[in-house]
This record gives C-alpha cells, sequence and structure tokens, in this order.
C-alpha cells in the first residue's frame, strides 16, 4: 500500500485562535509513531493561478494577491469584509502551498505513483467561496481538487466526504449544480443556531437543476454524537449512495473537530473511528483516495485521529470499534430526514431490499435494533477517553491455499495442498487470532426454501439467475455491516460456492468492506 504525505513546513504562520500547533503536532505524532517513514513524501508546489481560478474568481484571486503588500491595518480592514478569517502577509503563499499540496497528491494517487494519501496543509478550506474567504478559509483546496482531476486526469465523478464538523459551504456552493461531483457533509447544525448558521446546510438542500440529488446533508441537531452514529450515516446514508454513484476518485474533507475533545464540535466519537471511516471509503474508487485536513482544534484527539487515518491508508487492519452502543435517536432522524429527500441512487424508492426469509416485518424489527437508540445519551461534558490502542499489523497480511498448478496472487504466500506448511509460518498466522465459541455469520446465497430458523444466522436471497446485484450491495451496507459492527466479531469467515452468483467485482468488495470487522481477521473459503 503506498501512501504519500504532503506536510510543507512553510504553512506555519501565527493564527492563535485557528491553533498553528495543530498541524506540528499532527506530523510529531505521524513520526513519534513510524507512521512518517512508511511514507512516502511527495514534494510541494504552490497551486498556479490557473489552478486558482478552477474555483475562485479573478477579483477576489486578484485582491488576495495584494495581501503580502498590505500593511497591518489595511489587513485589518480587508479582513472585515469576510467572516470568521485572519489574513497576514504570508497567508497568500500559505495559501497556495495548501492547495499546491492537495494538488500533488491528486497527481500522485490518479497516476498511480502512491494507491492513497493525506495531505497536512493549512490554512483550510472547505468554508471558502467563489469570491470571499471565510471560515478561516483562502482558498477551497478540496474543490480546486477535484475540478483538478476532472480537468488534467479526466476523472468522471468525484466523491467528497467533509466529514469536518463544521458544514462546507463553500465546497457545496462549488458544485451544487454539477452532477460530476457528489458532496457528503455531516455537520454540527442545532436548527441553524451553529456556524456557519445557513439554511442551505438543512438536509433538504440537495443540489440545484441537474445537479439535484448530488448533494447530502446530514445536520446533526445536538452534540456528543458517537462512535455509533458515525458508523450508522456511513451505512444507511453516504455508501449506498456512493456505490451508486461509482466514484473515480473519492477526496475527505478530513476535518478532526469531529473528534471527542474538540471544542469546537463537543461530540463523543473516539478517533480510532476514522480509522473505520477510512476504510469503508477505500473500497471506493479502486483506492484512490486523497484525504486533506481541515479543521481539528484539540492537540491531543487530533493526532491521534491523523494517525488512525494514516495508518488505515497504510494498509494496517482496522481497531477492535469500541463504544457501539446503537446510534442515538438524533442520529437516526437526521438519517432519516435526509432518506426523505431526493438523492442521487434515490434508494429508499427505487432499490428492492434483500427481504430477510421471515415476514417483512421482521427487517423492521432487525432496523429497529440496529439503528434505534439503546440507551441515554452521554454527557458532551465527559472529554476523557483513552489513548487507541497500538495497533500491529500480522507479519503475514495474506495467505492463499491454492491447488497446484493454480498461479498464487501477488502479494501472498503459497501453501501446497499436499503437503503441510511451514510451522514458522502457520504461528505467524496464527499471531494475534483469537478462537471464538460461536459466531454470527450471513449466508448470502441461492436457495428454494427460506424455512431456516437459527438465533445467529441472517439469510439474504438473490433469486436464481439474477443479474442485478445492487440490492445484494445495499443490503450488505444497510445491514450485514451494522450488525457487523455491533455484534463485534473475532473472525470473519466468508464462503464463496461456484453457484454465488456474485461477480469477482461484487465478492470483492464485499470482502474488502467486511475486512474492517475482527481487525482484519478474515477467512474466506472459495468452493470449486
Amino acid at each position: 500500500f503506498n501512501y504519500s504525505l504532503g506536510y510543507p513546513n512553510d504553512m506555519l504562520p501565527a493564527c492563535k485562535i485557528e491553533v498553528p500547533e495543530r498541524l506540528t503536532v499532527s506530523h510529531e505524532a505521524l513520526v513519534k509513531s513510524g507512521l512518517a517513514d512508511r511514507c512516502v513524501s511527495i514534494p510541494v508546489r504552490e497551486a498556479t493561478e490557473a489552478d486558482i481560478l478552477l474555483v475562485h474568481s479573478e477579483d477576489y484571486l486578484e485582491a488576495v494577491k495584494k495581501t503580502p503588500f498590505m500593511t497591518l491595518e489595511d489587513l485589518k480592514e480587508f479582513t472585515l469584509q469576510y467572516g470568521d478569517v485572519y489574513f497576514h502577509p504570508n497567508i497568500y503563499h500559505c495559501a497556495k502551498l495548501a492547495a499546491g499540496a492537495a494538488l500533488q497528491l491528486v497527481d500522485s494517487v490518479m497516476t498511480g505513483k502512491v494507491r492513497n494519501g493525506m495531505a497536512l496543509v493549512r490554512p483550510p478550506g472547505h468554508h471558502s467561496m467563489r469570491s470571499a474567504a471565510n471560515g478561516f478559509c483562502v482558498f477551497n483546496n478540496v474543490a480546486i481538487a477535484a475540478l483538478y482531476a476532472k480537468q488534467k486526469h479526466g476523472a468522471k465523478r468525484v466523491l467528497i466526504v467533509d466529514w469536518d464538523v463544521h458544514h462546507g459551504q463553500g465546497v457545496q456552493y462549488s458544485f451544487e449544480d454539477d452532477p460530476s461531483v457528489l458532496y457528503f457533509s455531516w455537520h454540527r447544525y442545532e436548527h441553524q443556531k451553529f456556524w456557519p448558521n445557513l439554511k442551505e446546510s438543512d438536509y433538504d438542500s440537495v443540489g440545484k437543476g441537474k445537479g439535484a440529488g448530488f448533494n447530502v446533508n446530514v445536520p446533526w441537531n445536538k452534540v456528543g454524537m458517537k462512535n455509533s452514529d458515525y458508523l450508522s450515516v456511513f451505512c444507511h446514508v453516504l455508501l449506498p449512495v456512493a456505490y451508486e454513484f461509482c466514484p473515480d476518485l473519492v477526496l475527505v474533507c478530513a476535518g478532526f473537530d469531529s473528534a471527542i475533545g474538540d471544542p469546537e464540535g463537543e461530540m463523543c466519537a473516539s478517533p480510532d473511528i476514522f480509522a473505520h471511516l477510512t476504510h469503508l471509503l477505500m473500497n471506493l474508487a479502486g483506492g484512490k483516495l486523497c484525504a486533506v485536513l481541515e479543521g481539528g482544534y484539540n492537540l491531543t484527539s487530533l493526532p491521534q485521529s491523523v494517525c488512525q487515518t494514516v495508518q488505515t491508508l497504510l494498509g494496517d487492519p482496522a481497531p477492535l470499534p469500541v463504544n457501539l452502543d446503537g446510534p442515538c435517536q438524533r442520529s437516526v432522524s437526521s438519517s432519516v430526514r435526509f432518506m426523505s429527500q431526493m438523492c442521487v441512487c434515490d434508494f429508499v424508492m427505487k432499490v428492492n431490499y434483500i427481504f430477510l426469509f421471515s415476514a417483512h416485518s421482521s427487517l423492521f424489527t432487525v432496523f429497529d435494533q440496529l439503528i434505534g437508540c439503546t440507551g441515554p445519551e452521554k454527557s458532551v461534558e465527559e472529554k476523557v477517553w483513552p489513548e487507541p490502542s497500538k495497533r500491529v499489523a500480522p507479519p503475514v497480511r495474506t495467505a492463499a491455499i491454492l491447488p497446484n498448478g493454480v498461479s498464487c496472487p501477488d502479494g501472498c504466500k503459497r501453501f501446497s495442498s499436499s503437503e503441510d506448511p511451514d510451522p514458522v509460518i502457520v504461528n505467524k498466522l496464527r499471531y494475534g487470532a483469537v478462537a471464538v465459541c460461536f459466531m454470527c455469520s450471513a449466508c448470502v446465497c441461492l436457495v428454494k426454501k427460506t424455512d431456516v430458523n437459527t438465533s445467529h444466522v441472517r439469510l439474504f436471497v438473490l433469486p436464481q439467475g439474477c443479474s442485478d446485484v445492487s440490492g445484494f450491495i445495499q443490503a450488505v451496507l444497510g445491514l450485514l455491516l451494522p450488525l457487523g459492527y455491533e455484534y463485534d466479531p473475532s473472525l470473519v469467515l466468508l464462503v464463496r460456492a461456484p453457484e454465488s452468483g456474485l461477480s469477482d467485482s461484487v465478492w470483492q468488495q464485499l470482502t474488502g468492506l467486511l475486512q474492517g470487522l475482527a481487525q482484519g481477521h478474515t477467512l474466506v473459503l472459495m468452493q470449486v
């Protein structure tokens, strides 16, 4: 897994309220953990004027270009034109570096030099609009990167996932009429009482004209959202839409003010949840994913979250999920309100859900269990959380037992089916494995009888001869994944039979998604 890291030292001028130390502590955490040594460092360039003009107006660019030559009083007066942003003589240079770092990362990923990457930049960008700075943002780094990927690398569809705690209205405005860019944002909203206090940040802003349905807002109307809430929205809202959209590139507005302890977000999601969110996104676009730092102002949870994201990009197994006790009712309400609006895949109305073998009412029983509120919400003032557990990748990541004469896939160890494997290799494969007394499984198969009755098996049915497996993908995302995260298994066992009817690409997606469970401990049996 190739990974790139963009981190220009020039982007460190002081701006106290925006916590400039957040960039240095994030990089120091990557160095201390050894993750930086595993990364490919990409040289950073300034974005050109042509790059910036992909998103911003010429008048705005010319105005910002004058800031290096302004006096302190001129800068103060210039700043008053915009909302919640601070200019200093070096801001133009810093903003060009931030945008340029994102573009260099896109170049490296789209040309195959690296598989994915993260750019640690400041100033952030997702609030910046066509002709206005806003919210600490000067140039819209991710919006520029999306249009750059389309223009230079021929990307047909770009997915932008904004998990910052603030709504990235600048990104939304840039693409609200563009069906080739799908923008998803969850954000603290509180019925328009939280900054940026825009009606357009609500769930019913779905895009305009040809872009209607390609803007997805999930507004949080209460603080204290937890890991369960984040996973629930990913599984039930974002991923079904994203899979139908089928992007060529995934860009992440990686704001970690949505993590626990952040004074802006006041959320309760632990840093390790970003490992799981990243893993779920890596199965899209052939793994082409570029994360660009946005917000994050707690100097403890921020570097922890950055490290969790980077380690997942490097291909290490995701950590065991913690504190998954069911999403709160406010989270469910936000998801349901979105589902009532027109969206790109219209999956609420069109997708034929996979039916359980029992009565239709059982499906709603399962959904009630998965997305219902299972307990009292914790106080948002609880700001103490354990440091994420150390994630150790096994010495042998993947092993394959194949019949003689069958070529071994790249990256796999070969075992002969007719001889015992080397004991040393066996011990390595056992590294970190945990035995379980019983297993929660989901069976996807071709059946005629539907009278299966067992307490630990959920049966999903694909009609024989059915070539449309979109419903199957929806069931995996909306039911199997939440069920798996709720159960928290120590091992995932997958069996593929010749008559399964699943194509190689769908099977690849299934195995990839489920590797986020059980710390990646996955056993696949291929029946021939």
